[in-house]
């Protein structure tokens, strides 16, 4: 028998170096996650957003060593996250990087989405481990900076158009909002999209659910801090087993992808709506073929998929595992399995897409 052997292929040693190059970078992408934090923490950031600082005037203002702002200041100007002159030796915020690292009320705020993915990165090993027999970890396992970060980041993108936009965005809402309507958001985690909508519509009631007993303890606190606790009851359950019926409108925002029995949830939620009650979901920003998701987002949320959200379904019943970058059509399918008819897409921002689902 001949065998033919293969030919090895041609290596291009521009293209591989091209890459060698990409890689470091990313390399400082990832330590520059951590350098975020430690800015944010440290109160760098703050600190530079009142004017430019030397290494020695930052670690003064922040009472910190005067090597690690140092290093620290390098860092972030190689990466172009502040500027440096030379002739003084001061670093500057620019004042849009000002806005996005500092303005916790701004949808541009990011301190929140590098603390998720540290947190996210800080538990990689046990996600590791798992990955080999399929098994999953359940969002509770996660370390805090994972459940504070999701909120200081989805928090503000909540905050600028929840209110505004996205309830306007669904049919005949708002009024009944106005009026007074049952409310029950499900998956709450601390409660900002439940708190949210309280604040915004005192004449309704609401509830707030999640799976994760410490979360709702957060939320409770909010509540009262907000002043809307005679409005809003939280309460520790699973998606499939939230109780109450005659809802005017049920919520779910970013969390029925790390569900293990979304269609359950779905049948749930079926139950739960009266007959002309509206089911506003709120999912990641995704397209429905893979390569629709090939941008800086849908990486970014891959990522997330992959060491975060697809391992939490994983613990859970079912483990349908439908991933964070699922799209519009998947959720379709869900939503048509548990017997709705209508489904549209109501909003989109660069972050989200808002489907109103009804009976």
């Amino acid at each position: 028998m001949t065998t033919h052997a293969t030919a090895a292929p041609v290596i291009d040693e521009n293209a591989l170096m091209s890459f060698v190059f990409r890689a470091v970078d990313e390399v400082g992408a990832a330590l520059n996650c951590a350098l975020v934090v430690m800015g944010d923490r440290l109160g760098y950031y703050r600190a530079l957003a009142d004017g430019p600082r030397t290494a020695t005037e930052l670690a003064e203002t922040t009472g910190t060593g005067e090597r690690y702002a140092a290093e620290w200041l390098a860092a972030q100007a190689a990466g172009d996250f502040v500027r440096y002159d030379p002739a003084s030796g001061r670093f500057t915020l620019p004042p849009e990087h000002v806005v996005a690292l500092t303005d916790s009320s701004s949808p541009a705020y990011l301190p929140g989405f590098f603390q998720i993915a540290f947190g996210t990165i800080s538990d990689a090993s046990q996600i590791f481990d798992r990955a080999r027999d399929g098994d999953g970890l359940g969002w509770g396992d996660h370390n805090h900076d994972v459940h504070e970060g999701c909120e200081r980041f989805f928090r503000p993108g909540y905050a600028a158009n929840l209110v505004s936009t996205w309830l306007p965005a669904l049919t005949d809402v708002v009024p009944k909002l106005e009026r007074g309507a049952r409310v029950h958001d499900i998956g709450c985690g601390h409660g900002s999209s439940t708190i949210l909508m309280a604040q915004a519509f005192p004449e309704s009631r609401f509830v707030g659910s999640d799976a994760h007993p410490g979360s709702i303890g957060v939320a409770q606190d909010r509540a009262a801090e907000s002043g809307v606790s005679d409005r809003v009851e939280f309460a520790a359950a699973k998606a499939t087993e939230v109780s109450g019926t005659g809802f005017d409108l049920v919520t779910i925002f970013d969390a029925l992808h790390d569900m293990g029995d979304p269609v359950g949830c779905a049948r749930r939620v079926h139950d739960m709506l009266a007959d002309d009650g509206t089911w506003m979901i709120v999912e990641p920003a995704a397209g429905d073929r893979i390569e629709d998701n090939f941008n800086p987002v849908g990486r970014a949320y891959y990522g997330f998929s992959t060491l975060l959200c697809t391992p939490s379904s994983l613990s859970q019943d079912v483990g349908l595992a439908i991933g964070t970058q699922a799209g519009p059509a998947r959720i379709r399918d869900i939503v048509t399995a548990a017997g709705f008819t209508q489904f549209r897409i109501a909003a989109q921002t660069p972050f989200n897409n808002v489907l109103e689902v009804r009976k």
